[in-house]
């Protein structure tokens, strides 16, 4: 029987798997673009590819790495390849996110709160 605190640390590392997949896949604008795109409905690697000028194989490396982060889903439509976008990933990535939201809004309510009352304290002479 496997410890509940080694499912915890394996469960951990998936997320931080899928994290590090969700986040490389977004750090290209071509991919953001995409997956805009893609938020619109379903569309061809080609017309995928056209705002960008890129060709079919450029736009195919693009969604491959859209693909392994599990924000897009390809499947064939006769000669076409059609993609759909998964947003799955997008709403872990946004859970994480807000925590460090939450983090960094109490330290800046701190941080306003020392320095109005530094001011209160010292008022312009």
């Amino acid at each position: 029987m496997v410890d509940n605190k080694v499912l915890l640390i394996i469960l951990n590392l998936m997320v931080e798997n899928r994290l590090d997949a969700t986040f490389r896949a977004l750090a290209d604008p071509t991919r953001r673009g995409m997956l805009a795109s893609l938020a619109r409905g379903d569309k061809s690697v080609g017309e995928l590819g056209e705002p960008f000028s890129m060709t079919f194989a450029g736009a195919s490396k693009h969604l491959k790495v859209l693909e392994s982060a599990g924000l897009v889903e390809r499947r064939k439509a006769g000669r076409k390849q059609i993609c759909t976008l998964k947003a799955e990933p997008l709403a872990e990535a946004e859970r994480w996110l807000k925590q460090w939201e939450r983090f960094w809004t109490v330290r800046l309510d701190l941080l306003q709160a020392l320095v109005e009352n530094q001011t209160r304290e010292k008022p312009n002479a």
